[in-house]
């Protein structure tokens, strides 16, 4: 993923940091020129990278610190910040409200990937409930509507352009006058990807903006355009008042520092990130949870929320009874590889775990975890409800592995390599038996204690240590509120 490379550097930096036996100026300095280094490479502007840096300083003053101050948790913590100020200009974008029709007006550099991010940004909005129309004024680039039209046309959005007329304030005027008449409450309008030095095309898209009077401009950035993202987005910004950054290509190779300059740029807030070509490659950006992934932190809130989007209500009981009493077959292990394979690409999901760093995942390897869980599957789909039900492993012998092999055409090796992710599985999973699960708001304090315990016997080390011990452990299960929510994450990650 686009910035796994960065946030791989600045973990490592941290962690050397972490490693010292005594921290004193020496390791804060090489902590910062590490990190430094890490920006500047992956083509962060000069100008933010030195502010970053004296920011941490004023924060971190070494000498100052009593004795009794945890410094490498006040050092984190203020990189943390630092970089979550790179991406968080502190004003929210124009929220659009159902009901009242609101326009947005999307401009880019060509290439960019903004008519398709438009069609998305429609697609997204059609799932909540808003009615959404797109208008293509984008007369520059020959088709443009021809994809503008094949796009919306798949996700059933209504559209407005012209093969004949080549005034594009013309085109935008009349689409959004059309559509709200028509009582969309989200126009979308796309314009011509522009470069800096075309000021021909910058004075079209001023007038388009005067033409439509649009609620939000939304600037649109491929992640991968290094060094010059700065320079471009602030001459979008000093053309029309831009309100909002979307990036695109989040899923490539590319170093995407300049998406960090682009917000400094604009001083505009990320809205969303596309993280692939399709329709529903598309997530609404939180800076926090992003930055936290980033550095190997884990977005706990964004692996809940992906837990309740795949596992449906009426199983959620029934898998945390199963959890508590520790008791695991090999179809909970299909239930639950079924749940990970709708939660999204593997690597996205898998960095939402503190102490998984997208490094730790490349692009070839995601795609073979998720084929190997699919192989699983496919071997399992041969199986007995007598053998999916046991939780017995002596039950599986050689003639049933056998058969399990020539029914899902598989080797006799890829059934016992199966066999062994479960028995590994079954024994995370009986470290589970026992916990106390308590009701929906008696999560009182020596329970959390008690859960916590057992929870950070059954967490890998790594794991523990980037939560932050045992006491970060205990804070973790108080902001989730529940240990129900807890345990509910833990029954779907512990199938991976």
């Amino acid at each position: 993923m686009v910035l796994a490379q960065l946030g791989g550097s600045i973990s490592r930096a941290i962690q050397q940091m972490s490693n010292a036996t005594i921290i004193d100026e020496k390791v804060l300095n090489d902590c910062l020129n590490e990190i430094n280094r890490a920006l500047l490479n992956a083509d962060v502007q000069f100008q933010l990278v030195r502010n970053m840096q004296n920011n941490i300083k004023k924060i971190v003053n070494i000498e100052d610190l009593a004795a009794g101050h945890n410094k490498r948790r006040i050092i984190q913590q203020a990189i943390f910040n630092e970089l979550c100020k790179m991406l968080d200009p502190g004003k929210p974008s124009f929220t659009p409200k159902k009901g009242k029709p609101s326009v947005i007006m999307f401009v880019g550099l060509q290439g960019s990937g903004k008519t398709t991010t438009c069609t998305k940004y429609a697609y997204y909005h059609q799932k909540k409930g808003w009615k959404p129309a797109l208008v293509c004024a984008d007369t520059f680039r020959a088709g443009a509507f021809d994809q503008l039209k094949q796009n919306a046309t798949k996700a059933k959005i209504p559209f407005y352009g012209s093969y004949t007329e080549s005034d594009p304030v013309r085109i935008a005027e009349e689409g959004v006058e059309t559509f709200k008449k028509e009582n969309c409450d989200l126009i979308i309008v796309d314009t011509s990807g522009r470069h800096k030095q075309e000021a021909s095309l910058f004075e079209e898209m001023r007038q388009v903006s005067e033409a439509t009077k649009p609620d939000l401009i939304v600037f649109v950035m491929d992640s991968s355009i290094g060094q010059a993202a700065f320079d471009q987005a602030q001459a979008f910004k000093q053309s029309v008042p831009v309100g909002a950054v979307i990036i695109t290509k989040m899923d490539g190779h590319a170093k995407g520092g300049g998406a960090l300059s682009a917000v400094a740029a604009t001083k505009s807030p990320v809205i969303f990130i596309g993280t692939g070509e399709h329709m529903d490659e598309f997530e609404v950006f939180d800076v926090k949870p992003f930055v936290s992934r980033l550095l190997g932190m884990g977005d706990w809130s964004g692996f809940m929320d992906k837990i309740h989007e795949v596992v449906p209500k009426e199983q959620q009981p029934e898998l945390l009874q199963k959890l508590s009493e520790g008791n695991f077959t090999l179809r909970i292990m299909y239930e639950q590889f079924q749940n990970i394979l709708k939660m999204g690409p593997i690597g996205q999901v898998f960095s939402m775990l503190p102490g998984f760093s997208a490094e730790l995942m490349p692009k070839g390897h995601e795609k073979e975890s998720q084929a190997k869980i699919k192989r699983y599957m496919t071997m399992m789909d041969s199986m007995t409800n007598e053998e999916l039900d046991s939780s017995n492993p002596k039950l599986m012998n050689e003639s049933r592995i056998m058969r399990i092999a020539r029914g899902s055409g598989r080797h006799v090796r890829e059934v016992m390599d199966m066999l062994e992710e479960y028995k590994r599985l079954a024994k995370i999973w009986s470290k589970m038996k026992g916990l106390k699960i308590p009701t929906k708001g008696d999560m009182n304090m020596r329970s959390r204690n008690m859960n916590a315990q057992h929870m950070s016997k059954i967490l890998p080390p790594q794991m523990l240590k980037q939560i932050g011990g045992m006491g970060g452990l205990q804070n973790l299960m108080k902001q989730m509120g529940s240990a129900k929510d807890m345990m509910g994450m833990f029954g779907g990650a512990g199938d991976s």
